[in-house]
Order: C-alpha cells, then structure tokens, then sequence
C-alpha cells in the first residue's frame, strides 16, 4: 500500500512563489498609482513588467512551450492564475496584464498556417484575442441557440448576426467566432471562424456593466471570411467552442479563488488592528467565525480546483462535470468571502480605498460568465441522475 500524499510538484511550488513575488514587487507598486476602477497600465509601464515576465519564464502560461508559451499543464495554469488575480484588476485583468494574452487554446486545433499567423504571432506580441460565442438569443445553451448564420460562397463564407458581452472585443487583433452553417438547432450545425481585425461589416457597440470595463456587441453584416480562415471543418465548431469552455474554467475558478484570498487577507489584517468597544475585532466572535468559514471554503473550492486541473492533466475521469463543480464551487464561494470581507470592514469595506467592492461588483459576474451556475448544476445532476442527454 503507497502511503504518498498528494501534493504540488517542487517546480509549482517555485512558480508559484515566483508569481506571488512578482506580483508584489513589480504589479502591485505599478498598479497602485491608477485610479480605482483602472484595467490597464500606461504602455510604458505595460512593457517593462512584460519584459521582465518573460525573462522569469511566466509569459502566455496556457500556450505550447514549442510555439513561445510557457506551456503549463492545467494545474500549473491554475496556480499562476490564483497569484495573478491578487491585485486590484486582478478578476478580469490578471497581473494587470504582465503576462501575456494566451490565445485560444482552439487555435492549436487549426491549421499550421493558421498556429503561425495567429497562435504564434499572438504569443510573440502579446495582443488581445476574443472569443464569440453568446447571443441576444442565449449564451448558456450556444449548440443551440445560435443564430449569427454563414453561408459559403465560393471561396470565402458570408457571415451575418450579432454576437454579446464579448470581452476584449476593442481593440483585439483577431477573433474566433461561432456561426451557424447547419440547421437551427443543431448541435453539428456550428463552425468556428477566425476573424482577422476589424473588417468591412463589422462593428462594435459597448455595453456598460457593473465591473471596471465594458464587453462588446460584435455585429456582423455580410462581413466575408476567407475559407482559410475557418478553423476545423465545416459542422465540427461545437466540439472546439467545448475545448475552450471546459479547460478555461479551471483558471477562471482559480482567479477567484486568488481575489477572495487577497480580500480574506485584508480582512484579517484589519480585524487585528480595529478596536471597537475595547477589544479588537479579532477577539470578536462573529468575525472570527466569518474568517474561519471563510478559509474553510476557500481550502475546499482550491482543492476541488486543484482535482480538476488532476484530473484533465493525467487523463482521468470526466473533465466537463469536474471544471463545472469547480467552477461553481470556486465562483460561489469567492463571492460570499468578499461579501464577509466587506463586513468585517464595514464602511471602509464600501469605500474606494481599498479594493473591496471593485472585487465584490465584479465577482457578481463571475456567477455568469463561462457558464451561469444553475447550468452546471444541471450539467452535474444530469451526470448523477442518467437523465436529460
């Protein structure tokens, strides 16, 4: 019988301390001189901390070391992503954006021309990329409730709908988008297009939400797409939109994980050095026992992360239903940390002088996005139950 523990390796031990001193030496320093609500550093700035990203070995962390990636397997993503949330953007914009944009882990799926023009090329500049998927019409079911059709004309395809909450949209290099090139709900009816800038027919409408920044609404009308440019065969768009879902929301999980972490840890802080009614907070039972539950949660939520991560990396059992428990359990669970943070702080916890309620407004999100929580739950019980396939 082994009596071996399970553990993180030596190296994501070293990466992982890497990346926490990384990010208070050279993120937080450069991020503490923005506004509140800021979600980019100045250019300048930006560069400085990306070139020391890549001498440390921590640049685009999901994308193959032999295309220029640091090709961390999905545990060693889940790490960095947890340390890369701790700063005040950290939720959306990890380690203000020092290491890299990964593109689409799709795009490794693709042609080597396109892994050249797009995968590669994206990792050496380190641009953003966005993904549609989500419709007005729907984004938890997209098998089905896509509508955005392209037809195929000779030697390009004509691409017409509209796509929504598209993150990263302005400004972006390219993008991968999902149309419908089959029937009206059909699972194999979706394929995947690359789209190269911002071309004839399409535009971009924000849509002002409760965090920092804004997502897009892409239209598209009769935009045309080289066939080059689509990415898999014609019909097989659905299974490549799951590669991207499934293995991006154990990072996604992990984030969270990190942003609540950083918050517990302002509340303790606060908690042993606020006096009320003479004794500190810390002496205080209502807050020990709001910080003690939150540890607590957070253990779990990384571990059931952390299984995860395991569980895609060696192969083993089923990927989908585990990132969706994670998922839930890591989003869920950061959102009711931060809201006990706030708590324990009081009106200080409201205000913007510390990062709080920035984090509270965007995990609020983090419930939808990838996936809103009750479809994951259906996603598990349908597992357990046999049924609804």
């Amino acid at each position: 019988m082994s009596t071996d523990s399970w553990e993180l390796s030596e190296e994501l031990r070293q990466i992982q301390d890497t990346v926490s001193r990384f990010m208070a030496a050279e993120v937080k320093p450069a991020e503490d001189k923005l506004p509140h609500d800021a979600y980019e550093l100045p250019a300048d700035v930006l560069e400085r901390l990306q070139g020391k990203a890549r001498e440390i070995g921590v640049w685009c962390v999901r994308s193959p070391e032999e295309y220029g990636g640091a090709g961390l397997n999905l545990l060693g993503q889940a790490v960095v992503a947890e340390e890369a949330a701790k700063c005040r953007m950290g939720a959306y914009v990890p380690a203000c954006g020092a290491f890299g944009a990964d593109p689409p882990n799709a795009i490794w799926l693709g042609t080597p021309e396109q892994k050249q023009k797009y995968g590669v090329a994206g990792i050496r500049q380190g641009r953003k990329v966005y993904v549609a998927i989500s419709e007005a019409s729907g984004g938890a079911d997209p098998a089905r409730s896509i509508r955005a059709r392209a037809v195929r004309s000779g030697d390009k395809y004509i691409l017409n709908g509209s796509k929504m909450w598209i993150t990263g949209a302005d400004g972006a290099d390219w993008g991968i988008v999902f149309a419908r090139t089959g029937e009206q709900g059909d699972r194999g009816g979706i394929t995947c297009f690359i789209v190269n800038g911002q071309p004839e027919g399409m535009s971009l409408k924000e849509i002002p939400v409760i965090r920092s920044y804004s997502p897009y609404e892409i239209t598209f009308k009769d935009v045309e797409i080289p066939v080059e440019d689509r990415l898999g065969e014609e019909g097989k768009g659905f299974a490549v939109c799951e590669k991207w879902l499934v293995e991006g929301r154990i990072p996604y999980a992990a984030g969270t994980i990190g942003v609540a972490q950083a918050a517990l840890q302002i509340a303790i802080d606060w908690a042993r050095e606020r006096e009320t009614f003479k004794t500190k907070l810390a002496d205080k039972q209502a807050v020990q026992w709001m910080v003690a539950d939150s540890e607590m949660e957070l253990r779990a939520a990384r571990m059931l992360t952390y299984q995860a991560a395991w569980i895609a990396d060696l192969g083993r059992g089923d990927l989908k239903v585990a990132s969706s428990i994670a998922k839930v359990v890591a989003t869920e669970t950061a959102g009711r940390v931060v809201d006990r943070c706030i708590q324990i702080l009081g009106a200080l916890g409201v205000s913007r002088e510390l990062p709080l309620e920035r984090w509270y407004r965007e995990l609020r999100i983090k419930r939808i996005g990838e996936g809103p929580s009750e479809v994951h739950r259906m996603v598990l019980a349908r597992q357990l139950l046999g049924v609804g396939r």
